[in-house]
C-alpha cells in the first residue's frame, strides 16, 4: 500500500524513482478507506533530504499513510526556499484542534545550546504539550529525543568530550516488544552526536523503560510504560552516504573529525561506506507504524478516544 503525500513534494519524484509506491492527493481521494494521520515536526535545515529519508522507511507497509509536515513559526528555516515551507509545512495553529494517530520530531543541530537559549524552545514546549492530547502515539529522533526527555521527564542531556560518529551495535533489552520483531540479535544504528543519557537519570522515572543500549553510545530507544512516546538517540533513517557527508562537511569547516567508527571498510573513507543498518531500520519503522500506531490507534479519532486507547508493550 502507498503513502500519500503532497502532489508537488519533491520527496516524490525520488521515492518514485526507487519503486516506492507514493501515492498523490488526487488518487487517494478515489479510494474510499481512512489512512493513518501522521504528522512531522521537521527541525533539520536538511528538509527535503529528511522529509524523503523518513517517507522512505513509512512507505514500506500495506497501510495508506496522510504525511503532513509541521513547522516553527517562532523559527523561520533558512537553507531551503521559503515557498516549500509555504508550500508543503503547517503552523501550530493551522492543525491545533486536528487529531494524528502518530507524530514524529526529527532532531536538529542543536546539541551543544542550551535548551531556554534556543529561539523557538517555547514554542517546541508547547507542540510536545499538544502532542499528548492531540496525538496517539509520538515517535521522538536524535536531538528530539533528548528535549522530548528533558521537557517531559526532566532528563538532562549530558555532553561528550568529543563526538559519537559511526554505526554501531546495539542489543534489545526486552526482545519479546513488538518493536524488535524480526531483528536480528545484534542490529546497528547510526549515531552522530555529541550528547548521551544516562541509564540512572532514566531508570528513575517510573513511566520510562529502556528498550535498546549500546556498550558504546548508551541507551538508544526508550519509551513510557504506556506506548505513547518513543525517544530514539540514533538515525534508523539515514541514508548510506548521510554520515560520509557530515565527516566531509566538517573536513571542509577544518574541525578535525574523528572518522565514523564502523563505517568505511578498514576504516578508510577512501572507500565508499557499507549500510549494515537498513534492515533494521525498515522494521524499526514499519512495526512502530504497524504496532504501536494501526494496531491501538481509535478508529474515530478523538482527545478522549486517545486517552483510552489500547497499548502494546
Amino acid at each position: 500500500m502507498p503513502i500519500k503525500i503532497p502532489n508537488l513534494l519533491p520527496a516524490r519524484k525520488t521515492l518514485e524513482n526507487e519503486n516506492i509506491f507514493v501515492m498523490t492527493e488526487t488518487r487517494a481521494m478515489h479510494q474510499d478507506i481512512r489512512p493513518l494521520k501522521l504528522l512531522i515536526l521537521n527541525l533539520m535545515p536538511t528538509k527535503i533530504v529528511t522529509e524523503t529519508q523518513l517517507l522512505r522507511k513509512l512507505s514500506n507497509t500495506p497501510l495508506q499513510i496522510e504525511v503532513e509536515f509541521l513547522k516553527t513559526i517562532s523559527h523561520t528555516a533558512s537553507h531551503i526556499d521559503p515557498y516549500h515551507m509555504d508550500s508543503f509545512y503547517v503552523g501550530l495553529d493551522e492543525i491545533k484542534d486536528k487529531f494524528y494517530d502518530g507524530f514524529i520530531i526529527t532532531g536538529a543541530p542543536l546539541e551543544l545550546v542550551d535548551y531556554t537559549k534556543i529561539d523557538y524552545w517555547n514554542e517546541l514546549c508547547e507542540i510536545m504539550d499538544w502532542s499528548t492530547q492531540n496525538a496517539h502515539c509520538t515517535l521522538h529522533l536524535c536531538w528530539g529525543a533528548f528535549a522530548g526527555l528533558y521537557y517531559h521527564f526532566g532528563i538532562g542531556k549530558h555532553v561528550l568530550k568529543e563526538k559519537i560518529s559511526g554505526v554501531y551495535p546495539h542489543i534489545a533489552l526486552k526482545p519479546q516488544s513488538p518493536i524488535f520483531r524480526g531483528f536480528d540479535d545484534i542490529f546497528f544504528i547510526p549515531q552522530s552526536r555529541f550528547l548521551t543519557l544516562y541509564e540512572d537519570d532514566i531508570k528513575k522515572v517510573a513511566n520510562l523503560e529502556i528498550l535498546a543500549v549500546s556498550d558504546k553510545t548508551g541507551p538508544c530507544i526508550v519509551k513510557t510504560e504506556d506506548s505513547r512516546q518513543f525517544f530514539v538517540t540514533g538515525h534508523f533513517e539515514y541514508d548510506t552516504n548521510t554520515l560520509k557527508q557530515e565527516y566531509e562537511r566538517d573536513l571542509e569547516k577544518g574541525l578535525n573529525p574523528k572518522i565514523p567508527e564502523h563505517y568505511f571498510p578498514d576504516d578508510n573513507p577512501n572507500f565508499a561506506p557499507q549500510n549494515t543498518w537498513r534492515s533494521a531500520g525498515q522494521l524499526f519503522y514499519t512495526n512502530w507504524l504497524n504496532y504501536y500506531v494501526y494496531q491501538t490507534t481509535p478508529y474515530e479519532l478523538t482527545r478522549e478516544n486517545i486517552k483510552t486507547s489500547k497499548k502494546f508493550a
